[in-house]
C-alpha cells in the first residue's frame, strides 16, 4: 500500500459553520480508539469523563488544559483552570466512529479510517454558532490533536497554552471574516 499523505494540519470550513480537521497517527486503530474513549488517556490530551460506549449515553468531560503539558505555557484571559460540559453520544461505530453532541457549540464526530500502519483520525466539528467559536475551536483542536499525536509517538509536546494563542492568531488570519461575530 502507498504511503498515505500527512494530511494539512490545518482545520478548514467544509461549510461556514462546520470546521474539518485531520490527524495522521501510528496505529493500530484499536489503539487510538482508546485514547478517544478512554478517561484516563483522553485526559492526556483533550478531557478526562467517563464515557459509557453507548448511544445515548452522557458524558460529562472535565478540561484542564493547565496539567497538558509541563510548563502549560501562560494561559490567556479568559480561561479558566477548568472547564466541565455535559454530553451525550449520539453515534457509535467501535472503533471506527464516534459522534457527541457538544453543549452550546454544535456536534463533533471522530472519524478513524486505518491508512497501513497508521490511522487517519478526521474531527468535524459542525453548527459553530459565531466566527469567536469558529476561532477557538479551529485553534483549540489544532493544539489538542497535536497533543494527541504527540502522546501516541511517544514525543513530548510543546506547551498547551503558547501554541493555543499562536494558533488562534494563525486561525485568524486563516478563516473568513464574514461578518460572524
Amino acid at each position: 500500500m502507498a504511503e498515505f499523505a500527512t494530511p494539512d494540519p490545518y482545520g478548514v470550513l467544509t461549510e461556514a459553520d462546520t470546521l474539518e480537521i485531520r490527524r495522521l497517527l501510528p496505529g493500530p486503530i484499536e489503539r487510538v480508539w482508546t485514547y478517544l474513549t478512554e478517561s484516563e488517556l483522553r485526559r492526556q490530551w483533550l478531557a478526562a469523563g467517563h464515557m459509557e460506549l453507548k448511544v445515548g449515553a452522557p458524558v460529562a468531560f472535565v478540561w484542564r488544559n493547565d496539567e497538558l503539558t509541563d510548563p502549560p505555557g501562560q494561559r490567556p484571559a479568559g480561561f479558566g483552570d477548568e472547564h466541565r460540559m455535559q454530553s451525550r453520544i449520539t453515534e457509535l461505530d467501535p472503533p471506527r466512529k464516534l459522534a457527541i453532541v457538544w453543549e452550546g457549540s454544535g456536534d463533533v464526530s471522530f472519524e478513524l479510517e486505518p491508512k497501513g500502519d497508521k490511522v487517519l483520525l478526521t474531527v468535524i466539528h459542525r453548527r459553530l454558532p459565531n466566527r469567536v467559536s469558529l476561532l477557538n475551536h479551529g485553534a483549540g483542536w489544532h493544539m489538542h490533536l497535536d497533543l494527541l499525536v504527540a502522546r501516541v509517538s511517544g514525543v513530548e509536546p510543546a506547551p498547551f497554552w503558547d501554541g493555543f494563542s499562536r494558533l488562534l492568531q494563525e486561525y485568524d488570519r486563516r478563516l473568513p471574516a464574514d461578518g460572524r461575530a
